[in-house]
């Protein structure tokens, strides 16, 4: 049913014609009956013409033209305001016939782009003081009547329109700044995609540095022991092999080069533990468990996986303070390697900390952690625990042990 009335709002917003004619109908319906049911009184009483076919065809022109009157607003008024001054010199009682060419008039000044505002509303006020006239007041009486009636839908209108500029702008401003938000999400993802090629430019340099130490020995060794040389062989076979892989991944990942500079050496799982110490020293909470059996993984995978549990435990601290507490679980599946980091949301009232755990540099949170665990086929899950604090889980393909 909402979802209906919205639906309806909308088709009405970009089509007030239906709307518009509606309200045309209904106003001279009501005028017509209103008049048609006085008309002996105002001819008996106030001497009035009869109401009757002319009268009629003449309320019809003065309120048929608010059908149109937000596509062509001063078209609207001068064919309702002439048909008003007709009514009017004919004799009729035009009292009843006031309210169409008012709101015509209340159309012109609400519209952003309006234009001659001060005649059309000398117009109105002219049409009211006429009638003013007509009906016996004086000249005063129906100058202040035109002046105030005109004056309270000048306001009225006025107002309305100012809204609706602003409504306009800042319709636009949305819109530019939903642009502008997703050109920057674009922007961290390429700087963080950069990012990962530098790292990854540590991996495949590992693995080129193994291939060329075990090429030189089974050159050496050759002819004198040929099964040091074939097992020196079968590495570089599995080591060019897992290079080509990992750059594969790199070239779905890129699309730019990155730039020139200094590469830290690639950190793993293994120095997980000084990572913990370094937030503890922070003043964190931290503990760490691991189910299975532990084995040497990929160097892109353990860089991988290093670093998204880095980031989540920086965000921890950064987030929930050194009061609270962190959990890191870690778990070998024969296919697969599952890491959780958990913490309880602290209590946010500082800490003492004094070495405090430096961000992952250049990182874009939960954008850095989603590209490194995609990239190598696995599956990311983040969020707040229902017992409070935050949680990051996410699982990567292994090879079987071996």
């Amino acid at each position: 049913m909402r979802r209906g009335m919205a639906r309806i709002r909308e088709l009405l917003r970009h089509n007030p014609d239906p709307l518009d004619l509606s309200l045309a109908l209904i106003l001279g319906g009501l005028t017509i009956t209103f008049a048609w049911q006085t008309r002996q009184s105002l001819h008996t009483r106030d001497h009035y013409p009869l109401y009757g076919t002319s009268a009629i065809l003449l309320t019809v022109l003065v309120n048929l033209p608010l059908a149109v009157r937000r596509r062509r607003p001063w078209s609207a008024l001068l064919a309702s305001g002439a048909a008003l001054a007709a009514y009017t010199a004919a004799g009729y009682q035009s009292s009843q016939n006031l309210w169409a060419p008012l709101l015509a008039f209340y159309t012109v000044v609400s519209r952003p782009a309006r234009r001659a505002t001060r005649t059309a509303a000398a117009l109105t006020a002219g049409l009211w003081a006429w009638n003013g006239l007509e009906v016996g007041v004086g000249p005063l009486f129906a100058g202040g009547q035109a002046a105030v009636a005109v004056g309270v839908v000048w306001y009225f209108a006025e107002g309305m329109r100012n809204l609706d500029l602003r409504n306009t702008r800042l319709a636009e401003l949305t819109t530019q700044l939903h642009a502008e938000q997703a050109a920057r999400a674009q922007h961290a993802v390429t700087e963080e995609r950069l990012r990962i090629a530098r790292e990854l430019h540590d991996v495949l340099a590992h693995h080129l540095s193994v291939v060329a130490m075990q090429a030189g020995l089974a050159r050496y060794v050759l002819t004198a022991d040929q099964g040091t040389a074939g097992g020196a062989l079968d590495t570089i076979a599995d080591t060019t092999r897992l290079a080509l892989d990992e750059m594969r991944g790199l070239l779905t990942l890129l699309r730019v080069s990155p730039e020139d500079g200094d590469y830290l050496p690639a950190p793993g799982l293994a120095r997980l533990p000084e990572l913990l110490d370094r937030l503890r020293g922070a003043g964190l909470t931290v503990a760490l468990g691991v189910t299975g059996r532990p084995r040497e993984l990929p160097p892109g995978l353990d860089l991988a996986a290093y670093r998204v549990l880095q980031e989540s435990l920086t965000n921890t601290l950064k987030h929930a303070g050194p009061t609270a507490r962190a959990e890191v679980l870690l778990h070998y599946a024969d296919h697969t390697l599952t890491a959780r980091a958990t913490d309880d949301g602290g209590t946010d009232d500082g800490g003492t900390g004094t070495a405090p755990l430096a961000p992952l540099p250049g990182g874009h949170g939960l954008i850095g952690m989603r590209e490194r665990v995609h990239l190598y086929g696995g599956a990311l899950t983040t969020g707040p625990r229902p017992t409070g604090g935050y949680e990051v889980h996410f699982t990567l393909p292994l090879a079987p042990p071996a």
